[in-house]
Order: structure tokens, then C-alpha cells, then sequence
């Protein structure tokens, strides 16, 4: 006689397999360069598995099966290392955590395969949307190489001062999980080129805001027959400032 946790593990069962055949149809898309295609296929894997859940287990390797090892968006290659994934205590019902840390790793693959096709899409919006499906992987799978390197790499073509921020953290991350001096070195190399622009991109958002609050105070002022080039800062000596009134 069929029990009902036999059941539930038979609809499961079939449910992890529905998902590996969409990622293997998927993977089959996206080396066709059919990006769409490929990215319906990936969500409609992720939709047939269960909901996440968070764990304090460890695995050995990282998610593989990912759908392709082209150079462009990635710093370097990926080592297997152990890896922190984070669980609750409700584990699907009838299953052990193994079959849990197993589902776990797919949810990682195929977030980070759906940010591969928002990067190959490469019109405006879809490096956000790569950001946020490299930031769901990394929920599943802290220490995922390949969704750091893309969350990394789409923060940088967002480019604003607070995705190179992002971008300049998931790279030190990287530096700390990969093995090589080579892939340490590319990493560097990465940082490296990434200071001046974080740097330019912080003084000009910064001129930027401040050009509209002068805009925005001289409104104001403007009633009063005032600006804001009557109000001067200066140094008080005391690492602060103080405004002068002049005329």
C-alpha cells in the first residue's frame, strides 16, 4: 500500500527531475544564443521545485551544471570548495537533508543561469535583473563563484556609485574563496581598475546631489531676494564647519 509520505516523495521526485530537464533544455537554448528561450526554460525549472529553505549544512562542491564556461563575464575559473548553505527546520516532508542541500544546489544553478540570460540580453534593465537572480543564487549558495563574478560584473555595467560599491565588495569576497595566484591576480587586476572609476563615480553623484539641493535652496531663498552664494562654509578649525552670511 502507497503511503502518503511515499507520495509526497514521488510528486517530488518528479518535480526535481521536471527541473533538471527544463535547466538541460534550457542549457541547450542558451548555447544556440537563444537567450529568451532559454530564460523561460530556467524560471519554469525553478518554479517546479519547493519553496526555499534555510539550512546549517555543509556541502563539498559547488552547484554544477551550469550551462556554459565562456570568458567574458567570468573573472576566473571555479574551484570545488566547502560551502556554507543556510537552512530552517522545515525541510520538505520526507526528506532527508541530503535530498534538502541537493534542491538547495539547484535553486543556486538555476538563479545563476537566469542571470546569464538577462546578461546576454544586455538592454537596458537587465543587469538589474541580473543583480537581483545572482542575489537569490547567493541566498541558496553563500559562496557560489560563478553568481558573485556576474552580480559583480552586471554591478559594474550598472555603474553608479553604489553598484561599483557592490561590485568592489563581491570581488574581495572572490579573493577570498578562489585557490590560485592566477585567479587571485585577475581578481586584483579587476579591483584595481575599479578604484578610480568608484571614485569618479562618488564625486560626480556627489556634485550632482549637491547641485540640487543649491537648486532646491535657491527656490526657497529666491523669495527672500537670497541664494545660496550668499551662505559661504567654512573650516572652524574643529573638523566641522560654519556658514556665513555674505552680502
Amino acid at each position: 500500500m502507497t503511503t502518503s509520505n511515499d507520495s509526497q516523495n514521488q510528486n517530488l521526485t518528479v518535480r526535481i527531475q521536471d527541473a533538471h530537464d527544463r535547466k538541460s533544455d534550457g542549457n541547450d537554448h542558451f548555447r544556440l544564443s537563444n537567450w529568451n528561450e532559454a530564460l523561460v526554460l530556467y524560471r519554469a525549472g525553478l518554479n517546479r521545485l519547493p519553496k526555499s529553505i534555510e539550512t546549517s549544512e555543509k556541502v563539498t562542491s559547488l552547484p554544477e551544471g551550469d550551462e556554459y564556461s565562456e570568458q567574458e563575464i567570468q573573472v576566473t575559473g571555479e574551484q570545488t570548495s566547502a560551502v556554507n548553505i543556510s537552512t530552517s527546520e522545515s525541510l520538505e516532508p520526507g526528506l532527508t537533508a541530503e535530498e534538502e542541500l541537493e534542491l538547495t544546489k539547484l535553486r543556486a544553478v538555476l538563479h545563476a543561469n537566469i542571470a546569464a540570460c538577462h546578461v546576454k540580453l544586455n538592454v537596458e534593465g537587465e543587469h538589474k535583473e541580473s543583480v537581483a537572480a545572482c542575489t537569490e543564487a547567493l541566498k541558496n549558495n553563500p559562496s557560489y563563484e560563478k553568481a558573485l563574478q556576474r552580480r559583480a560584473s552586471s554591478n559594474e555595467a550598472i555603474n553608479t556609485w553604489s553598484s561599483l560599491t557592490a561590485a568592489q565588495e563581491d570581488y574581495e569576497t572572490l579573493k577570498t574563496l578562489v585557490q590560485s595566484p592566477s585567479q587571485k591576480a585577475g581578481i586584483e587586476s579587476k579591483l584595481s581598475s575599479l578604484r578610480p572609476r568608484l571614485e569618479a563615480a562618488q564625486k560626480n553623484e556627489t556634485a550632482e546631489m549637491i547641485d540640487k539641493m543649491k537648486g532646491f535652496g535657491n527656490s526657497i531663498l529666491g523669495r527672500f531676494g537670497l541664494s545660496t552664494e550668499n551662505f559661504k562654509l567654512e573650516p572652524n578649525g574643529q573638523g566641522g564647519y560654519s556658514m556665513n552670511f555674505v552680502k
